[in-house]
C-alpha cells in the first residue's frame, strides 16, 4: 500500500485552557503537554512564558469578556479547563463579572466539550464574601448546562511560582507564624503541582459530571500550628512563635487595605469580606469521590511540599 494511502493516526485532544498566566496555570499546562494533548491557550496579553518553555501551544490573545477570543479560543477543543478567575478585586461587583459571567460565556461557547472548571472551597460557603458567592455562582453556571461538566474545588493551593502565601513563608522565616485566634480550626492543603496532576487526569479520563473537592488527602486537614510547624521545619528554623490576631485587629488592616483598593492603590487580597473567609472554622476537603474516580493520589505530602516550595522560592530570589 503506498504511504500516501495508509490510514493517518488521529491527531491528539485538542485542550483549550484559561488561567494559563496565573500561578496554576503553567503547571497545569505542563501537565496537560505531558500528556501529548494538544493546547490552545487564553492569554490577556503577549509576553514571554518563560515557566512554559518547551511547551507547544495555540494563543488567543483576549479575555473572559471577549466573545470573539473566546470563540476561537474553543474552536474544535475537545475539552475546556477553565482555571481563570479572580482571586482578589478592586470592587466586589469584580467578582461576578469575572467569575460568574466569564465562566457562564465560556461554557455556552462550548457545549459539546468536556468542560472542567477549577473551583474553591469557598463556594461551599457563598455568604461569607463576594469572591466565595461569585465562585458558587460560577459552579452553578457550569452545573445547569448538558454535556460533561465537572467541577474541581480546591482548598489553599501553595507551591512554586505562589506569591500570595509567600508573605506566611517570609514572617515564618523571620520567626513568627501568624494565625487567625480561632479554636479548633482545621483547613486542607495541596501543592499546584499535585492539583495540575489532577486536572490533566481528569481530561484524560473524566470521572461522572459532578462537583468534587481535592486536596493533599490529609483526613481532616490540619490545624495552623501544624502547617506552622510545618514550614518552620522546611525553613530550617527551631522555633517559630505562633502569634494568634483577633479579628478586630484583622478586620482594622482588612479596612485599611479595602480603603487603598477603593482609592486605586495596588489590589489587596486581606479586605473584610476575606476576612470572614479566614475565621470561617472549616476549610476542610469533605468528599474524596474523585480520587477513587481517578485512581491518582497526590506526590506530596505538607512536608516535602513546603521543602520544595521553599527551596523554589529561594532559587528564585524571593525568600
Amino acid at each position: 500500500m503506498p504511504a500516501s494511502t495508509l490510514p493517518r493516526p488521529p491527531l491528539p485532544k485538542l485542550v483549550a485552557v484559561t488561567g494559563a498566566t496565573g500561578f496554576v496555570g503553567p503547571h497545569l499546562v505542563s501537565a496537560l503537554a505531558r500528556r501529548g494533548f494538544r493546547l490552545r491557550l487564553l492569554i490577556r496579553r503577549w509576553s514571554p512564558l518563560p515557566s512554559l518553555a518547551g511547551v507547544e501551544a495555540d494563543m488567543v490573545l483576549g479575555d473572559l469578556s471577549d466573545e470573539a477570543a473566546l470563540k476561537r479560543l474553543v474552536a474544535g477543543a475537545d475539552a475546556v479547563v477553565h482555571a481563570a478567575g479572580l482571586i482578589k478585586a478592586r470592587r466586589p461587583d469584580d467578582f461576578m463579572r469575572v467569575n460568574r459571567d466569564g465562566t457562564a460565556l465560556l461554557s455556552a461557547l462550548a457545549p459539546d466539550a468536556l468542560f472542567v472548571l477549577l473551583s474553591s472551597l469557598a463556594a461551599r460557603e457563598p455568604q461569607l464574601s463576594p469572591y466565595a458567592a461569585s465562585k458558587r455562582a460560577a459552579e452553578e453556571v457550569v452545573s445547569t448546562r448538558s454535556g460533561q461538566r465537572l467541577t474541581v474545588r480546591a482548598p489553599a493551593v501553595y507551591g512554586p511560582g505562589d506569591r500570595e502565601t509567600l508573605a506566611y513563608f517570609q514572617t515564618v522565616a523571620g520567626g513568627l507564624a501568624v494565625r487567625p485566634m480561632l479554636r479548633d480550626a482545621r483547613l486542607s492543603l495541596i501543592h499546584v503541582v499535585d492539583l495540575a496532576e489532577a486536572l490533566a487526569r481528569a481530561v484524560d479520563r473524566p470521572p461522572p459530571p459532578s462537583i468534587y473537592e481535592i486536596d493533599d488527602g490529609k483526613p481532616d486537614g490540619y490545624t495552623y500550628r501544624e502547617m506552622a510547624a510545618a514550614a518552620a521545619v522546611a525553613l530550617g528554623r527551631r522555633r517559630v512563635r505562633s502569634l494568634a490576631v483577633p479579628r478586630p485587629v484583622m478586620a482594622t488592616l482588612a479596612r485599611v487595605n479595602a480603603l487603598n483598593n477603593a482609592l486605586g492603590g495596588q489590589v489587596q487580597i486581606l479586605t473584610p469580606a476575606k476576612v470572614a473567609e479566614i475565621f470561617h472554622r472549616d476549610w476542610t476537603v469533605h468528599d474524596r469521590r474523585l480520587v477513587e474516580a481517578l485512581d491518582w493520589r497526590p506526590g506530596h505530602d505538607l512536608a516535602s511540599g513546603f521543602r520544595e516550595t521553599i527551596l523554589w522560592y529561594r532559587q528564585a530570589g524571593w525568600l
